[in-house]
């Protein structure tokens, strides 16, 4: 039967597990996606004000279409150092992309990543020339299983915000009746609000699945042809704005394919964030399809990615939820 998988997470990917890793003093954390082998990789940038790493790989048009690890993480660009401890750590194990098949030539591990910014949410960043990224992301990648993903305040959401309230990190899944799974997993660190104007009721509200965010479905609130008055433009911080996330699929893909998953993968940040994609969010989604059933063709492809971008816009919703219950 059609629904959420067994996690309600992207664990339920076949193949997938997730770490993260927190530094409570500083408020910022990493999180990190591992496929079991190297996974069909894509990415679309939407956001004004990104920070990225190895995004230039994603075109489908360059030498190598996989990736051994996403890493999404805190600290700004501070924060693309937790690529380096992921790098190591699977480095070490023997993983990544070899050009070059000769002893005492290292694998090349390929960790493209994503950064939101926290730097002025209160934490301790007095880290002088030694910021916790790459250890962060090194024990992110230690911590990595199968299970449940924790969300809320977690990982790289840990220090985030919603608009003018606390983010954090979000996942859910979504099983099909001839066994597609499609899972997302999103830090909201947005300028957007989450919520209806007026209302409790997230905007992200029509695609929940069985209460996973609250139920709340007050529609008392009014849409509005304006910003809504709790962004981050009433926290004083609007320059302080990112959503970047990950789909993923139990499907072969090409990385073109993948690519336009990720593409209407975004439209689910559109849905349950009001406004996105501004000039100063750094607004990314990942892409990564780990292998199945061929779904490459226009309409199977086109089906997947709506699915994807019901998954994100449940995701974001669920992050914000889960770091308002602590």
């Amino acid at each position: 039967m059609a629904g959420k998988g067994p996690h309600n997470d992207i664990t339920d990917v076949p193949g997938l597990r997730v770490g993260s890793a927190v530094d409570a003093k500083v408020k910022t954390g990493v999180t990190v996606i591992l496929p079991a082998a190297p996974a069909i990789v894509a990415g679309d940038v939407r956001g004004g004000g990104p920070g990225t790493r190895e995004t230039d790989l994603l075109d489908p048009a360059t030498l190598v279409d996989r990736a051994d690890a996403i890493v999404l993480a805190g600290g700004s660009s501070y924060g693309l150092g937790a690529a380096d401890g992921v790098a190591a750590f699977l480095g070490a194990r023997g993983r990544g992309f070899r050009l070059t098949a000769r002893e005492g030539v290292p694998a090349s591990p390929i960790v493209p990543a994503a950064i939101l910014y926290d730097l002025a949410n209160g934490g301790d960043k007095n880290w002088g020339e030694d910021p916790p990224y790459r250890r962060l992301g090194f024990e992110a990648a230690r911590a990595a299983d199968a299970r449940a993903v924790a969300q809320g305040r977690a990982g790289a959401g840990f220090g985030a915000t919603a608009g003018a309230e606390a983010g954090g990190l979000g996942s859910s899944s979504y099983v099909t009746d001839d066994g597609f799974i499609v899972g997302a997993l999103v830090a909201v660190n947005s300028f957007g609000s989450v919520r209806r104007p007026g209302s409790r009721a997230f905007w992200a509200a029509p695609f929940e699945l069985d209460g996973e965010f609250g139920a709340i479905s007050d529609n008392a609130g009014a849409g509005v042809a304006d910003l809504p008055p709790d962004t981050k433009l009433a926290a004083a911080a609007a320059r302080a704005n990112t959503t970047i996330g990950v789909v993923a699929v139990n499907a072969e893909l090409s990385q073109a394919a993948a690519r336009r998953l990720a593409i209407m993968a975004q439209d689910g940040l559109a849905r349950a964030i009001r406004p996105a994609h501004g000039p100063t969010d750094g607004d990314v989604v990942f892409a990564l399809a780990t292998g199945g059933p061929p779904a490459g063709d226009p309409l199977a492809l086109t089906r997947l990615g709506l699915i994807a971008a019901d998954c994100l816009a449940r995701a974001i919703a669920r992050a914000v939820f889960e770091a308002a219950r602590g």
